[in-house]
């Protein structure tokens, strides 16, 4: 077996690195088919280091990076043919394939530790941009970021030029954040408190797992008054809360819960899936032939979905695959979720939260939310929000809140706010943080100094950008879980713990305990 080396989610073998396989599935000859296009990028970068950026480019640097990010492509023709791709661009543009991708990862224990740092968020920004762009929005600053990134990447520098780098990466990728925000409230309305079945109904149906909203609305349009209905899965449950989504009476509720129980999820049931984004995990034989996968998503054998030159897809052969399945022939009821509660819906009853905390019915807010995952530890989310005391509020976003959110009855409200708020997807950081700013404002404080506390889980490189703008905006004292990534050299890490504070999870009650103290 030829070897490999990537230690940029969660799972990574040892806490150290994945060298004969990926745990994610993610064999030697893709993870170093995907280390060529970053070596490729960043020779590609160089070769543009005189030249404005051009539109071509600056896709070609989102579509890449996005294939690269965990679990979202194991095929070796597509990966192959955006190498190619690449090396060809760099060719036009007068450059030479000069950056070699057995560089990217070896030297100097921190340097190599900030580049990976910084690649890996630059690769979760590009999943944004992508979403971003699909719906018509870009930004000159954030396209023309993925080029000086990479052309960053590749450059030695001291400690500190890569520490302010990647503070500047963070203050770019929340221009990214706020750019998707307004393309999908652009799009489909303000998310409004919403809330979701989670049985099902008789009759043929598909399952639409990721992250984009376009595909959705596609979806939604091309399988309107045909029988067939639509499930949300996993980061698409927000979806939901858009009331030009939630209009179509045949988007009936979310099936099933975080990415990680896909294997047993998807395993015998009569409908089809549709993987628009990451995760995906290698899908059993059982239940293979049913997948589809669009945009930059792709495993060998399953059925790819591409878009025409208009951005189109269609969605037929699948549509007419739900209708031969034949769907479910029972119906079944269960507790239902609530989500919806963007910025627009949270600032909305901000004088009712603000009025609260000054009567001292709120005492604390925490944000807790990310990447779910299938590694030991993170019961320990679970257990936070069932101990968080009646008096505080929860924030909760991307898929993490599937640990807990079954808990929102459960954990009731104060004077009418939920105490459990469903912000979103992943993305949707970006409304946590102009609740943030907002309140601080209200407050005449530091967001460092409202009663508010982070406590995050990650896994992959959508949270790792997060993280930066976090880092970027001066928010100190975050919890992250359920390990910190092997990427951070003890160095790298010590500058962020010295910096901003930033420190591992313990257990529920010992964190608890401390940031409420």
């Amino acid at each position: 077996m030829s070897e490999m080396f990537c230690f940029q989610c969660e799972q990574t073998a040892g806490g150290k690195g994945c060298t004969r396989g990926g745990v994610c599935g993610k064999k030697p000859e893709i993870a170093n088919i995907q280390d060529e296009i970053t070596a490729s990028l960043i020779t590609l970068a160089r070769a543009l280091e005189d030249k404005a950026p051009c539109a071509d480019c600056a896709n070609l640097f989102m579509d890449a990076l996005f294939m690269c990010v965990t679990n979202v492509n194991f095929d070796a023709e597509p990966l192959t043919q955006m190498r190619d791709k690449i090396r060809a661009k760099v060719a036009e543009h007068g450059g030479a394939d000069d950056y070699k991708p057995e560089n990217l990862f070896h030297g100097n224990e921190d340097i190599v530790s900030l580049r990976s740092t910084l690649l890996f968020g630059l690769r979760g920004m590009a999943a944004y941009a992508h979403h971003a762009r699909v719906l018509g929005k870009t930004d000159p600053e954030v396209s023309a970021w993925f080029q000086k990134g990479m052309k960053a990447a590749g450059d030695d520098r001291p400690v500190e030029e890569w520490l302010g780098l990647i503070m500047e990466f963070g203050q770019m990728n929340l221009k990214c954040m706020g750019l998707l925000d307004a393309a999908n409230t652009g799009a489909y309305g303000n998310p409004v408190p919403t809330t979701v079945e989670t049985g099902h109904v008789k009759g043929p149906f598909i399952v639409i797992t990721g992250h984009d909203l376009h595909d959705l609305k596609m979806l939604l349009e091309q399988t309107e008054g045909k029988g067939v209905n639509v499930y949300t899965h996993g980061e698409m449950l927000p979806a939901f809360g858009y009331p030009e989504l939630k209009k179509y009476p045949h988007l009936k509720g979310n099936f099933g819960k975080a990415w990680q129980n896909q294997q047993k999820e998807f395993d015998g049931i009569p409908g089809v899936v549709l993987y628009t984004t990451n995760c995906l995990m290698p899908p059993k034989p059982s239940y293979a032939g049913n997948l589809y996968t669009t945009a930059e998503v792709g495993w060998p054998g399953v059925k790819h979905i591409k878009a025409d030159a208009n951005g189109h897809k269609d969605f037929s052969a699948m549509i007419e695959h739900a209708i031969k399945l034949g769907g479910w022939t029972d119906e079944v009821s269960d507790d239902p979720l609530m989500t919806g509660f963007g910025h627009n819906a949270v600032l909305g009853v901000a004088d009712k939260v603000v009025d609260a905390v000054k009567a001292g019915k709120i005492k604390h807010i925490f944000l807790v939310g990310g990447c779910d995952g299938a590694k030991f530890g993170r019961d320990y989310y679970t257990e936070f929000v069932e101990k968080s005391p009646k008096d505080t509020l929860i924030l909760t976003l991307a898929c993490g809140k599937f640990r807990f959110n079954h808990l929102q009855t459960k954990l009731g409200d104060i004077d009418g706010i939920p105490r459990l708020l469903d912000m979103g997807q992943c993305n949707d950081a970006y409304s946590a943080i102009q609740v943030a700013v907002a309140l601080a404002k209200v407050f005449e404080c530091g967001v460092n100094d409202l009663p508010l506390t982070l406590v995050l889980s990650w896994y992959e490189q959508k949270a790792v950008c997060i993280l930066l703008t976090l880092l970027s905006l001066g928010i100190k004292n975050i919890r992250l879980g359920p390990t910190l990534p092997a990427f951070l050299s003890p160095t790298v890490l010590g500058v962020l713990v010295d910096k901003f504070g930033i420190a591992p999870i313990k257990t529920a009650e010992e964190d608890l305990a401390e940031m409420l103290a």
